[in-house]
């Protein structure tokens, strides 16, 4: 058997002069970013509101955890187990019993389409 090799110069590799050499002026426009400013207070929707009926069979200490996922994940994030374990620095057993608990009171729901075990707060 006999193996040819090619090597490769950069001498052999230039490309003709082909290229548009034409450069983009992109100074010209400016966007304004002030003008469209979005006021997110309207839309904050206050916790303990939410909550008040649903976490009085809990105790402080679930009550707790349970703000500190909202202020971490809020309405709109979708998050597992693993991350509960890792904000919470709870055990795999513990944060799935949490996770359970929540589901249960109807205060977190199930999300499909992301994967198994992914959760997100109910409005």
């Amino acid at each position: 058997m006999i193996i040819s090799y090619n090597e490769l110069h950069n001498r052999n590799l230039h490309i003709s002069g082909l290229l548009n050499e034409e450069k983009v002026d992109i100074e010209d426009k400016k966007v304004d970013i002030e003008s469209g400013k979005v006021d997110i207070q309207d839309k904050k929707v206050d916790i303990e509101s939410v909550l008040t009926e649903k976490v009085s069979n809990f105790s402080v200490k679930t009550t707790t955890h349970i703000r500190s996922l909202f202020e971490k994940f809020g309405f709109d994030e979708i998050f597992g187990r693993s991350a509960v374990m890792e904000l919470l620095d709870l055990k795999g057993s513990g944060a799935s019993k949490l996770l359970s608990n929540l589901v249960q009171a109807e205060i977190i729901e199930p999300v499909s389409g992301h994967g198994k075990g992914k959760y997100k707060f109910r409005k």
